[in-house]
């Protein structure tokens, strides 16, 4: 089980993802700089125990400014101490001195494969989603729905959130819950399978 370091980063996760975020394809707000709050998420362990792997759920309040409701996003981050190849540049979300293991690389989790691999093997049931901030606890608000990803299927990551509709999805997937920033609770569908 992933150790949770109780330490500094600098730059904070929240400050890369402020300049990282508004470069995305995904990004649907029109700040340049959003005003991003920490909202949620989930840890998944690295059977090898070199890669730090995280799911976390922001929230940008700076559609607040034009009266339009916070838009979530979900960004799965693999942490790893030396630069990882064969990834595109934009892969990179920035480094990151950490108060305890050093320089991090700290990548968008789509294109680092423990990251996919884990999260895999939990839609699979193999693997436990652990609690954001604390060591060696399960999160039971992460949730998986059907059946996980069999030869030829693939695993597509929700960016933009939305609370969960009712209905049934065709194939597996994970549902797991953030807060709103005025203090709801919010819940949807952050990972499904589907075929190639």
């Amino acid at each position: 089980m992933a150790f949770i370091h109780r330490t500094t980063m600098k730059p904070t996760k929240l400050e890369l993802l402020t300049e990282w975020l508004p470069k995305q394809s995904w990004y649907v707000g029109d700040a340049k700089t959003p005003e991003l709050l920490k909202a949620g998420g989930f840890r998944l362990d690295d059977p090898e125990g070199t890669v730090g792997i995280e799911f976390m759920v922001v929230v940008d309040t700076s559609a607040h400014e034009q009266e339009r409701e916070p838009v979530a996003y979900l960004v799965p981050m693999g942490y790893r101490g030396a630069a990882l190849d064969g990834v595109p540049a934009e892969a990179l979300i920035g480094t990151s001195e950490h108060g305890v293991l050093g320089t991090r690389w700290i990548y968008d989790g789509v294109h680092d494969p423990v990251v996919m691999a884990q999260l895999r093997a939990l839609l699979r049931g193999e693997a436990i989603a652990q609690h954001q901030s604390e060591s060696d606890t399960p999160d039971p608000n992460v949730t998986v729905h059907g059946t996980g990803p069999e030869d030829g299927f693939e695993v597509h990551v929700h960016r933009v959130l939305e609370p969960a509709a009712d209905g049934r999805m065709p194939y597996g997937h994970l549902v797991a819950g953030w807060t709103w920033p005025d203090g709801t609770a919010g819940q949807g569908v952050v990972a499904t399978v589907a075929p190639r």
